[in-house]
C-alpha cells in the first residue's frame, strides 16, 4: 500500500487553503514552460470519474485571435448580466476574467456516452461532475507550481464551442485562464470586497451520528 506521509498531507492542506480564483488584473505575461503546463493537464487526467468514464476533452488555447473572440463573447454576456445586479453597484467594477491577459486558456468539455455508464444511471449529471473534478485537480496542481487559474463562467457555451470548432456532442463545462500572477490574494477577492461572507462550519456541516447502545448492567 502506498502511504502518504504527514508532510505531504500538510502541504496539500496548505495548497487547498491558498488556492484562489485569479482575475485578469493579476496575471503576468510570463510564459508557462511546457513541462509545467503538462503537469497541470496530467493532474486533470488523473481526476476521479464516475464509472471510470473519463468523459473529458481539453482544448489548450494560446492563439490571441481566438482569445479575442472568446473575450467578445464574455463582454456581451457580462453586459447582459448587469441587469441582475442593479442593487449592487460594485458589480460593474469587478474584473471577472483574464481571457486576454493570461498566456494560456483551457476549455474543458464533457462528452456524453452513447451507452450506459456505471454509476450514472440514476444521477445523469455525474459525468459532468467528473469534469469538474478534473478542473479542481488542475487548480490545485497549478497552485502548487505558483501558477494561477481563473474560471470564467460568464460565457455563452454554444458560442465558445463554435469559436473553438468543437462538435455538438461535447458540452462546455469550464473555461480557465492560466498564468503566473503578481500575487496570490491572502483571502478570496469577493470575500475581501464583502460581496459575500465566509460561511461557518456549523452552518453547513451536520452529522448523523450513530445511536449509543446502552450497556447492560
Amino acid at each position: 500500500m502506498q502511504k502518504i506521509d504527514r508532510e505531504a498531507s500538510e502541504a496539500l492542506a496548505n495548497i487547498i487553503r491558498l488556492r484562489r480564483d485569479i482575475r485578469g488584473n493579476n496575471f503576468k505575461s510570463k510564459k508557462i514552460a511546457k513541462k509545467k503546463l503538462e503537469q497541470i493537464i496530467e493532474a486533470g487526467l488523473h481526476a476521479p470519474s464516475v464509472g471510470y468514464s473519463q468523459p473529458w476533452k481539453f482544448v489548450i488555447i494560446e492563439d490571441e485571435a481566438i482569445k479575442n473572440r472568446v473575450y467578445e463573447n464574455f463582454e456581451k454576456e457580462y453586459d447582459s448580466s448587469k441587469k441582475h445586479f442593479k442593487d449592487r453597484p460594485i458589480y460593474e467594477q469587478l474584473k471577472l476574467e483574464g481571457i486576454k491577459e493570461s498566456p494560456v486558456n483551457i476549455a474543458l468539455f464533457y462528452k456524453k456516452s452513447k451507452k450506459k455508464i456505471l454509476g450514472q444511471t440514476s444521477q445523469k449529471k455525474m459525468g459532468e461532475y467528473s469534469v469538474v473534478c478534473a478542473i479542481q485537480n488542475m487548480w490545485l496542481m497549478a497552485r502548487s507550481l505558483n501558477i494561477g487559474i481563473g474560471w470564467v463562467s460568464i460565457l455563452k457555451a454554444k458560442k465558445v464551442k463554435k469559436i473553438l470548432d468543437v462538435s455538438d456532442e461535447y458540452k462546455l463545462v469550464g473555461y480557465l485562464c492560466v498564468g503566473y500572477v503578481k500575487e496570490f490574494p491572502k483571502k478570496p477577492e469577493l470575500q475581501t470586497l464583502k460581496w459575500n461572507k465566509q460561511k461557518e462550519y456549523k452552518d453547513v456541516v451536520s452529522w448523523r451520528k450513530s445511536k449509543k447502545t446502552k450497556e447492560k448492567k
